[in-house]
This record gives structure tokens, sequence and C-alpha cells, in this order.
């Protein structure tokens, strides 16, 4: 049996469980993504790839379909599209043409920063399913690990490993912060461990002890509201 026989069959027997009761002509879903996935074999296979060569090209799809480019993004003046152009003395903001997540902002001194959206997102350390990004800890990520060009970005993303308490429901969901580690995308462990408490205009950094205290004001608020829900 060929390849392109053994993808035929096996797409086949998926998209017959896949469509389960529903009648042949009733478009599906899922069975169209198998479809599609197995034209994309054919190509490969029409086009002579076997083994390497398949997994040369599974790589460039695979960044293609996740908006990365293929090759380093330059700083160069035809790769930008104007944001903002830093009326009133602000910062000049722009966006790539090659990545939509990527970004620059000069500012008044001259001063040139990047940005990639996409280069880190945020999970809590006891419900990593959960992901986020966060303004504040994406600054501390970023001076720890500053953006340069030529920029070629990884085929996955940092994760910055938090945790969130809050001391007083009239907060809102949290009222302080913690910057555990960073677990980069190439397989290495940053320890952190900053700490961080709501102030008047942004978060404040705190002592670990300090960090400590307001656990277990946050562990107690807990307590309480389980114990009035009981009684309730």
């Amino acid at each position: 049996m060929s390849m392109m026989e053994w993808a035929k069959r096996e797409v086949e027997i998926a998209s017959k469980r896949e469509r389960g009761d529903k009648p042949e002509s009733e478009w599906d879903y899922g069975c169209a993504c198998y479809d599609s996935a197995l034209k994309a074999f054919e190509s490969l296979c029409g086009d002579g790839h076997s083994g390497f060569s398949i997994g040369i090209t599974k790589g460039i799809l695979n960044r293609l379909i996740e908006g990365k480019p293929l090759t380093p993004i330059e700083d160069t003046e035809d790769v930008w599209n104007v944001c903002s152009r830093g009326e009133n003395g602000g910062v000049a903001t722009y966006q790539c043409k090659r990545m939509s997540s990527l970004f620059k902002d000069v500012y008044p001194d001259g001063t040139v920063k990047y940005h990639d959206n996409d280069r880190y997102y945020c999970i809590k350390w006891d419900d990593p399913n959960l992901c986020w990004h966060n303004g504040f800890i994406g600054k501390i990520y970023s001076e720890m690990f500053p953006l340069t060009m030529p920029y070629m970005p990884s085929n996955k993303s940092d994760v910055i490993v938090c945790d969130e308490l809050l001391t007083d429901r009239k907060n809102g969901d949290f009222d302080t912060l913690a910057v555990l580690y960073i677990q980069r995308s190439h397989g290495e462990k940053v320890e952190v461990n900053r700490y961080f408490k709501e102030g008047e205009k942004s978060f404040i950094e705190i002592s670990p002890e300090e960090y400590e205290e307001r656990k277990k004001m946050h562990e107690k608020r807990q307590e309480q509201e389980a114990k009035a829900q009981d009684e309730n």
C-alpha cells in the first residue's frame, strides 16, 4: 500500500468516526479539517516529498500557520506600519508588517524598544491551564530579556509562572502578585522570585517576608468566606 492510499484510508476511518450518525450530505467541521489535511498530504506526496523533506516542509508550514516569519526580521523602514507618531512628545509606536504581534516603540529621547506579544504568556503555578498576558509582568520580562534586531522568534513562547493573592475582597480579583520563575522556550528555567502589592498607581515591590504575610491574609480571607458560605 502506498503512503497516499494509507493516508486516504486513515482519513476515511477518522471522518466516519467524526461524522457519527450524520448523513453524508451534511457538512461536518471535523471532517472538513480531515479533508484539508489530506489535500496538504497529497500535495506533498505529489511533489515527491518523503521522510526528511516532509519534516522540513512541516516545520515551514507550522511557522506560516502560526504567523511566524521564515527569516529574521530586520529593522528597516519598509517593515513597519505606523500606529502612533508620538503626538505631543509621546512615544511613537509601529507594528511589524511581517509579524502582527511585533511592535516598536520610539521614545522622545531616541530610545527604541521592541516587544512581541506572543513571545511570552503567564500561568498560575497551581493552574497551568489558565493563561494570560500582563503588561506589568511583560515589562519585567522585557528588562530581563530585551528583544533585539534582527529578530527570529522561537517556535514556542516563554512561560512566566506567577502567583496571585487577594488580601481584601474590596481590591477586586487580586492585590498581590508574585513572579516566580520563567520557563524559557529552549528549556532553561530562570528563577525570578519578585513580589509586588497593589499601590495607588501601579504595583509596588515588596520583600519575600511581606509577601508571606499577605499570603496568610489571603488564606484567612478564603477560610472566612468558606465558613460564611457554609453557614448560609
